[in-house]
This record gives structure tokens, sequence and C-alpha cells, in this order.
């Protein structure tokens, strides 16, 4: 019995996509290390700059160092978002502050070098923002952002493929985001409490981002057809899930690949949710731009789409009114 060309062709075309998606989902979280991770010295001048050395020496380009002159500074910098954490140079050896809202695998970092660069057990560091009690290593947390993409490219294909008229897509999708993360912060706010925050504020990045995602794969699919869900569903699973950083962090990603996920729907979501639940909306701005383009290209490219077919559907019209028995045709002269 031979095995048909077309056969093995399959196989092989199975074994690539397979390959791709296991490389895709591995390959970031096999390679995650500090690179260029802000952080805060803060403490006299002289202890300060051998705490930064010191840090440099045991990690060259791991961490960016910003300096700040006390302990209080340096909080606050944390609580804004400018690093995620801090180093505090004082007589009785470093202390380590962290904030764990914002990476808890930074924080497992930086209380182990401290450790490694002090040479004897330290003091446990000061969690200056920390995770929710009910999720304090940010498992949950991070395993949100896949079940969100998925759940938004399987709502953007159904939107596509079953509602035939184009200019009610727009109002399907609106409906889409706005009920998902209505529901989803009830989830994760309210029944799982892995979330924290005001729940209108939680369901409106949520619903932003289903936006973002399904609004892309459904103007897509309206402006080039059924390929158009092939591309963005593989842009959303592919790349902007995998580069997110949701579960460790950006700067933890192989570089540049931690900052194209920020550009990305996923990798801007979870920003911006993290900003808004932990941090009182600090640093949110580059997020919600994110989403909001993400967004708006794909109602963008809905309108285009639903144009188009308006037209199509005019020219289809006019040709069969000229075609129609009965209908005088020009004489030809």
């Amino acid at each position: 019995m031979r095995i048909q060309l077309r056969t093995v062709l399959l196989a092989l075309l199975a074994v690539g996509v397979q390959a791709v998606m296991v490389t895709a989902f591995t390959w970031p979280a096999a390679r995650v290390a500090p690179r260029h991770v802000p952080i805060v010295v803060a403490g006299p001048g002289p202890a300060a700059a051998a705490v930064a050395r010191r840090l440099d020496a045991e990690r060259h380009g791991a961490f960016e160092v910003r300096r700040r002159p006390d302990e209080a500074a340096a909080r606050r910098a944390l609580a804004d978002r400018e690093a995620y954490g801090a180093i505090v140079a004082g007589p009785a050896g470093p202390r380590v502050l962290v904030a764990s809202a914002a990476s808890p695998a930074v924080a497992q970092l930086l209380t182990q070098l401290s450790q490694r660069m002090s040479g004897r057990p330290v003091q446990a560091p000061q969690d200056v923002v920390p995770a929710d009690a009910d999720d304090p290593r940010g498992a949950a947390f991070g395993a949100l952002v896949l079940p969100l993409v998925m759940s938004s490219l399987v709502g953007g294909v159904l939107l596509t493929l079953l509602i035939g008229a184009a200019w009610e897509r727009p109002a399907g999708l609106l409906l889409f985001a706005a009920g998902g993360g209505a529901v989803t912060a009830v989830i994760v706010g309210g029944w799982l409490s892995i979330v924290p925050g005001a729940y209108l504020a939680i369901a409106g990045v949520l619903g932003l981002t289903v936006l973002a995602v399904s609004g892309t794969v459904v103007g897509l699919g309206a402006a080039i057809g059924g390929r158009g869900l092939g591309v963005g569903g593989a842009v959303m699973m592919l790349l902007a899930n995998p580069l997110s950083g949701v579960t460790s962090a950006p700067e933890l990603l192989p570089r540049p690949w931690g900052s194209i996920g920020q550009g990305m729907p996923a990798g801007a979501g979870g920003t911006l949710l993290r900003s808004v639940a932990f941090f009182d909306g600090a640093r949110a701005g580059g997020p919600l731009i994110v989403l909001i383009a993400w967004a708006g290209i794909g109602l963008l490219l809905l309108g285009l789409g639903a144009s188009r077919a308006r037209r199509a559907g005019l020219h289809d019209v006019a040709r069969s009114d000229v075609s129609a028995p009965g209908t005088p045709v020009p004489e030809r002269r």
C-alpha cells in the first residue's frame, strides 16, 4: 500500500506547526533571566555606590540601577512602578524592598541575590506592594492571560462566521467585549479573589483586552477573509501570548522580545491590569495606548471590510438589474 504524497506533506505540515507552537511557548520560559531589570539602590553615597558596584560584578547587565537618597524615596519608586525592588544600604548591611505585585519572580530573585552578596542570612525582604493574599506567588494571575486570549480568539471567529451582516459585527464585538470584561472581573476579582481593585476598573481593563484581541481577529477576517482569521489567531497565540511576560516580567525575557510583547494585547493587558489592581494606575498610560491602538485598528479594518462588502453588493445589484428580462440594452453603433 503506497502512501500518497499529499498525506506525507500534510503530516510534515502538522509537524512544522507543532514545532512552532512548542518553540513559541517554551523558548521564552526556558530563557528567563534578568536583563536590565530596573531596581533602586538607596542610602548614603559611598555605601550605595558600593552596593551598585557589587550588583554589577555579581550579575553584569542584569540590573538597571537607579539611585535614590533614602528608603522613603525607594518606597515611592516601587509604589510608582519605577522599579521592581530596592536595596537600601545601611550600617547593618543591605536591606531589600520588593514589590511582589509587580513580579513575584523578580522579588524572589532579589532576595536570593541579596543573600549571596551579604554572605550571611539577611532580613526578610519588606514587601512594599504585595501580591494578592489569595495568590501570593502570582500563579493564578499569570494563568489568566492564556484563557483570556483564547476565548477572545474564539469569540472573534464566531462573530465573523455567524454574523452575516458586516454592519452588525461591531455591535456584536462591543457587546462581547463588555460582557466578557464584566463576567471575567466577577470571576477573578470576586469569586477567586486574585485581582483586587475597583470592579468597574478591572472590568474595563479586561473588556478592553478582549476588544483588542477579538477586534483584531474580526477586522482581519472582514478585510482579507478566512486567511485573516488564521493570521490573527497565529499572531495572538504564537507571539502575543508567550511574549506577554505576565508570568515573570518583560525584562526577564530575551531581548527584544519582552519589549515586543508589551506592544501586543496580551502583554499590554497584563501590565495594565497590574497597574490598575495593585498600583493605583501608576504607569498605566503606555499599555492603555497599546490596547486602544489594537482595538482601533481592528474596528478600522472591520469598517473597511464592511464598506467593501457594501460596494460589492451594490455592484451585484446593478449587474442583476442590467441583465434582468425586459431591461432595454443600449444598441451598439
